[in-house]
């Protein structure tokens, strides 16, 4: 294994081992043999289900936790949203994909499972989401969206946890 801090091929060792993602990976954290610097692997069970994502244009590709987690590191750029958060995060969603559908799985149900748990997580972060799976088209769509969210925020039982603004 590679180190990604100093770019060793020496040997790391592992200092903490655990299931993540519901018992479908396994998180190690570990320290280079060779700057003594500390990372976090992800060990993931290989699944004969793969997930098909059927995109706007009706095009398909298979379903990358990758794309996922660029989209949230994008929209959480600046922000108090740790890495960590960002893939359990990811991980929670994907979860839920892979319960709820067999083969197929169009990309809208994957931007709002996102949104969805990103609004909880960061408002502001939501809103950068929003406004790129939504497509805005101008700033009125933008500020709806906000009003949007405040209404929701400003109802005692409504989603949210606290102001906007």
């Amino acid at each position: 294994m590679r180190c990604p801090l100093c770019d060793s091929t020496r040997k790391s060792q592992v200092i903490d081992s655990r299931p993540s993602d519901g018992g479908r990976s396994i998180r190690r954290r570990r320290v280079c043999a060779a700057c003594n610097g500390r990372f976090t692997t992800y060990e993931y069970v290989e699944t004969p289900k793969q997930l098909i994502v059927v995109k706007r244009d009706d095009s398909r590709a298979p379903y990358d936790r990758k794309k996922v987690i660029t989209g949230l590191e994008k929209a959480c750029y600046k922000r108090p949203v740790s890495a960590e958060q960002i893939v359990e995060l990811a991980e929670d969603m994907e979860e839920e994909l892979f319960k709820q559908y067999d083969r197929e799985v169009e990309a809208i149900a994957i931007a709002e499972a996102v949104a969805e748990r990103l609004r909880l997580l960061d408002q502001v972060a939501y809103v950068r989401y929003a406004s790129v799976y939504k497509q805005f088209r101008d700033l009125d769509d933008l500020i709806d969206e906000v009003r949007h969210m405040k209404q929701n925020t400003d109802d005692p039982d409504g989603p949210g946890q606290g102001r906007l603004f």
